[in-house]
């Protein structure tokens, strides 16, 4: 099943995508210094191992800085999961967040 993604305009660069504890952010570059990350997978599920991935695996490549990560969409491509609907991504770059909990001893991403 195909839903057209929710946007919402920001006011830095581009639009914001989300799907669960995903969000995306269009940006007009890359940072420099970046390095491949393998696969297109932008979140794994620990609990469930349902997890956020691009499903046109030869239309992005996903880079990293530190614990930043952005995807380059080459063609139109789906972000999809098992438990949210599919978003089409238009070409582009966007920077990738994983929601975060704060707990006494630390901020921790979201595990599904």
């Amino acid at each position: 099943m195909f839903i057209p993604p929710k946007r919402s305009p920001s006011p830095a660069n581009g639009v914001l995508y989300r799907q669960g504890d995903v969000l995306l952010k269009k940006i007009t570059h890359l940072p420099t210094g970046l390095q491949k990350h393998s696969g297109v997978t932008l979140a794994l599920g620990e609990i469930t191992g349902h997890s956020h991935r691009i499903q046109e695996t030869d239309r992005a490549q996903l880079w990293q800085q530190g614990n930043q990560l952005f995807l380059e969409v080459t063609a139109p491509a789906t972000l999809i999961h098992e438990e949210h609907s599919a978003i089409a991504l238009s070409e582009g770059i966007y920077q990738v967040w994983r929601q975060r909990e704060y707990r006494p001893e630390a901020y921790v991403e979201v595990e599904d």
